[in-house]
């Protein structure tokens, strides 16, 4: 046995392991007691700065210690010169460094170095520029060290090319740099919103984030080379995405008045919560002071918004009103007459005319998305089965002609379940929004206020703001839950079918004042709370519930004749 080195057992190993860590943590403890004993005691001195980088340098992430060390930096302020402060603060980014080294992705570290930056007396943004560009290079996706270069960027009025060079470069070396790509989205709309100067990095965006379309022409390229390089990474894909989209004007977009409720419904092109005087009613020339109320109590912000008038107003069938709503934060208005011995009337504009559910194309672009949609199709004959590249043809079917590629996109959208099961109730509510998009469009071509989506396989109801002026809706055999909230935005809908879904929730049937019949057979609604929302439309007539659980409860028909008096026509 003599001359073979001893080795230690693996039980003596962790032993001698334990102690090392105790002594490590009675060191720790005791520095960080005696930080927190100066800081009680109110003492900002070189000594408690000493301790906070002690145990900042093994733990950068004790928010409680940055704090302590800010009260300390901002006491030395009081009594040091500016020269002196300069040197401090220039020595806590160097110690921030050594931070970032233990943990490049320290809250509290990337926190406190924007904390000394703003406040160095002659700051070097070219530096913490520098910085930023070493940190990306280790880690692309570091989002600390983003946020941080967009503070620099900001204060050190970086110009906007400069960093849509500096994603490019970064794109180039790695198309799966998702950060960039994002980055490269908010850079785009400020650099192009005039073609003359190239404006440096503002603290405000611009009004609209739609890309100029010669721009917009490079970007598809770049993107596409992008995805055909690696067709299953999906960083290029979601922007290509936000390529294909836009964002809509904020405006009225409708204006209903009913003279027998002498009701007036606005509608705006986005949920909007109407504060006090930002909507001005005028009627025959007057302003009329009205409370607004949104269509559900559950909505602070609504794209539909409605106003009771005085009674007696316009009440009177022989005369004719003219009205007018602005909305003085947006600088929108909307007119409407209600002519003499007409009931309603309303002014609105048509989704096909505002292009509302495709991209707004002009002849160039068309034809550049036409040849889009060709590359796509080719690199899906090559992956088949790529769930990007199908959901990209379906979005660039939408952008064309959502009407024509109405067949193929349904085609494409159950491939898509299959290939991606996981997803498969995404794509079915992305599914049914098209649809009811496009039946909204078949609804304006042919002049009707009637809407029909029947066995359309519909998981879920949306724009449903659109349909404010409907009078007879049918949503029967598909596959929804419920009538949500804003179901309560189809303020003229008299009729409604919705025969074999699974419907168990009523909620939206919230102060329809028209509603006079509704057909609800093989449904899931299972006891009378679930008819609740009924008792507030004043018009119903006619109830269907055959093929619900609630019709076996006893003495339904007695509980439902004094829950819906008004209902003559009560089918079980």
């Amino acid at each position: 046995m003599h001359g073979r080195v001893k080795v230690k057992s693996t039980a003596q190993q962790e032993e001698e392991k334990r102690k090392e860590r105790e002594k490590k943590l009675k060191i720790y403890i005791a520095a960080r007691d005696g930080c927190f004993t100066k800081r009680k005691e109110g003492v900002f001195d070189d000594e408690a700065l000493q301790l906070t980088q002690q145990l900042l340098s093994s733990n950068p992430d004790f928010a409680t210690l940055w704090n302590y060390r800010r009260e300390i930096l901002m006491h030395l302020e009081t009594v040091k010169e500016v020269d002196e402060v300069q040197k401090i603060y220039e020595a806590e980014l160097l110690f921030l460094e050594s931070c970032l080294k233990v943990n490049p992705k320290s809250y509290g570290s990337w926190h406190h170095r924007s904390w000394v930056s703003a406040r160095l007396p002659r700051p070097d943004w070219a530096r913490e520029l520098s910085l930023c560009d070493r940190c990306l290079s280790l880690d692309d996706r570091n989002f600390h060290c983003w946020d941080y270069r967009r503070m620099v960027v900001k204060m050190f009025n970086v110009p906007v090319d400069q960093e849509l060079k500096f994603t490019d470069r970064l794109i180039g070396s790695n198309f799966s740099n998702y950060s960039s790509w994002h980055y490269r989205s908010t850079l785009l709309p400020l650099l192009h919103t005039t073609a003359s100067e190239l404006p440096p990095m503002q603290a405000e965006s611009p009004k609209s984030n739609r890309v100029c379309e010669e721009q917009l022409l490079k970007e598809y390229e770049l993107v596409q080379n992008a995805f055909f390089t690696d067709p299953n990474d999906q960083s290029a894909w979601f922007y290509y995405r936000w390529l294909l989209g836009r964002e809509l004007e904020e405006m009225i977009s409708c204006l209903h008045v009913s003279r027998e409720e002498e009701q007036v419904a606005v509608v705006f092109s986005r949920p909007v919560n109407v504060q006090s005087g930002c909507l001005l009613l005028v009627l025959d020339g007057q302003p009329h002071a009205v409370e607004w109320k949104s269509i559900h109590p559950r909505f602070k912000h609504s794209p539909v918004w409605i106003c009771n008038l005085p009674p007696g107003t316009i009440s009177e069938i022989s005369n004719e009103h003219n009205l007018t709503v602005h909305w003085t934060e947006k600088h929108s208005r909307k007119d409407c007459t209600l002519f003499t011995g007409h009931a309603e009337s309303w002014c609105q504009d048509s989704a096909t005319d505002q292009e509302l559910f495709r991209s707004e194309l002009s002849v160039e672009k068309n034809s550049v998305l036409q040849s889009e949609l060709q590359s796509v199709q080719q690199l899906q004959e090559l992956e088949p089965l790529n769930k990007w590249c199908l959901l990209t043809l379906i979005l660039l079917m939408r952008a064309l002609d959502p009407l024509s590629y109405e067949k193929e996109m349904l085609a494409h959208f159950q491939t898509l379940k299959e290939v991606d099961s996981m997803r498969s109730a995404y794509y079915s509510d992305l599914c049914s929004k098209f649809m009811i998009e496009n039946t909204i469009l078949k609804m304006e071509y042919a002049e009707v206020r009637v809407f029909s989506v029947s066995d359309k396989n519909l998981s879920t109801l949306c724009h449903l703001d659109q349909l404010v002026l409907v009078t007879h809706i049918n949503l029967s055999c598909n596959q929804l839950l419920c009538l949500p909230p804003q179901f309560a935005m189809l303020r003229c809908l008299e009729v409604l079918e919705a025969d074999n879904n699974s419907i168990g929730n009523l909620e939206g049937l919230y102060h329809l004042p028209k509603l006079e019949a509704v057909i609800l057979k093989d449904n899931k609604i299972a006891t009378l709370a679930d008819l609740e929302p009924l008792t507030s439309c004043p018009r119903l007539k006619r109830l269907d519930l055959r093929g619900n659980p609630v019709t076996q409860l006893a003495n339904v028909e007695s509980e439902l004749a004094k829950l819906l008096p008004s209902v003559l026509d009560l089918l079980l």
